[in-house]
């Protein structure tokens, strides 16, 4: 018998097994793969390393917080802000500081001053005031200037990860942009898997039990109050509190019948997952010595040279990373594949003939969910109220925050959460 089980090794995972061992209960993990981490591992070929799909550190966010809290070292760099712009099919300077925003071929007099004060009202936005509508009617309303909007919505693909601004809640995609303006984004020396050891080093210290190639199939529970986890090899996990770190469906899937009568059946069929075609590549050198970063205005492409500032090889290849971002239904594998590659036959020329290493993942998860115009729970979790002892973390379950960071806030939410309850549970017994 555990105090508690965690079904997902990823970075919720982690992060709230952590939180629970270090608070002396005792914790199960169970992690269906063959090694944890997720979406947070990375991979080796020819040298390079690479992470799965893309991934930035908010140094201004909870996970960078958490994980220091936690004991993890993050090492790494901060790219500059100086790039290109991919715009019908050319390259023209980001007018991403003053000297090239008045530079810049992109833009009109008049349109540079109104990204000049666009931006400086945005870094001064109070975002929690702003009402609940799509993103972008708050930008046709704000923003005159059709460039200045091409560019303001590249800026929010690019600090949300997400392509879908008919949708997306202005307010918590503003912060998001607020914060990575602020802070910037930390690239990680040994890509993400450099911090998934170290967390599953954490927790394996602070006494949690990991398996490995332990798939659940169902969460037992009767009338109402979690008994334990079935898994397909037929061992049974007895434990009166789980933690589970999948999608919605997923734990939505875990409860069978009972799951209808839940507010996870509102979860699941509330979430919008949002994906992305990614090109990874391990270079010689750079065919073009000076082109790091780009994004696309016309198309929702980013280009990023990682290792200009992150050790990501230990022979000197150079680890590239473009990302298409898709909205809901839109991945075409080919032509998402074919239109990275002329993103590098725009930007590096010849760039085939430098390739040691390349990955190409055409339908990555980045989000199980996000906040959206039509979602009925602006704070899903991090108890399901219906079940005792059943809570939940993961990207999805976001009280404001995005990504990485609303894995660990929501990992951390739902292991408080749980310690709470488990504390009320034992005054009550002391009190009868």
């Amino acid at each position: 018998m555990y105090d508690a089980a965690v079904i997902g090794g990823g970075l919720a995972g982690l992060i709230a097994a952590i939180d629970l061992a270090r608070a002396k209960k005792s914790v199960i993990l169970l992690e269906k793969s063959s090694r944890v981490g997720g979406r947070a591992v990375s991979t080796r070929k020819n040298g390079a390393i690479f992470n799965l799909g893309g991934h930035a550190l908010y140094p201004g966010g909870e996970a960078y917080q958490i994980l220091q809290e936690l004991g993890v070292k993050l090492e790494g760099g901060s790219p500059p802000a100086k790039g290109l712009a991919l715009w019908r099919g050319r390259l023209t300077t980001l007018p991403g500081d003053p000297a090239s925003l008045l530079a810049s071929k992109l833009l009109s007099w008049p349109g540079k001053i109104e990204l000049g004060r666009f931006m400086l009202k945005l870094g001064k936005l109070e975002t929690h005031a702003l009402p609940n509508i799509a993103l972008r009617d708050w930008a046709e309303r704000e923003i005159r200037d059709p460039m200045v909007r091409h560019l303001f919505y590249a800026l929010c693909r690019t600090s949300t990860y997400v392509q879908d601004p008919d949708r997306q809640s202005v307010g918590p995609v503003l912060r998001q942009v607020q914060r990575s303006l602020k802070s910037g984004v930390l690239y990680l020396n040994g890509g993400w898997q450099r911090v998934v050891d170290q967390l599953h080093d954490l927790a394996v210290r602070a006494g949690v039990t990991v398996l490995n190639n332990k798939n659940v199939t169902g969460l037992l529970q009767e009338n109402g109050v979690v008994r334990g986890l079935q898994c397909t090899d037929g061992e049974l996990v007895c434990t009166p509190n789980v933690i589970a770190t999948g999608s919605p469906a997923d734990t939505y899937r875990l409860l069978g019948e009972a799951a209808e009568r839940t507010v996870l059946r509102r979860w699941k069929n509330d979430a919008r997952p949002a994906s992305a075609a990614c090109l990874d590549l391990g270079l010689n050198r750079l065919p073009v010595a000076d082109r790091h970063f780009a994004i696309g205005l016309d198309q929702p492409i980013f280009f990023s040279h990682h290792s200009r500032v992150a050790k990501l090889s230990h022979n000197g290849t150079l680890v590239m990373h473009l990302i298409k971002y898709n909205g809901s239904g839109d991945s075409h594998p080919q032509a998402d594949e074919r239109a990275l590659e002329q993103t590098m036959d725009l930007l590096h020329p010849g760039w085939q003939q430098e390739v040691v290493a390349r990955q190409y993942l055409p339908n990555i998860t980045v989000v199980h969910d996000y906040m959206h115009i039509g979602r009925q729970d602006s704070q899903p979790g991090p108890a399901v109220s219906e079940v005792r002892g059943l809570y939940v973390a993961g990207d999805w379950a976001s009280h404001g925050e995005m990504l990485a960071d609303a894995a660990a806030a929501s990992a951390r939410r739902a292991a408080l959460r749980l310690l709470k309850d488990l504390a009320a549970t034992a005054n009550h017994a002391i009190t009868i």
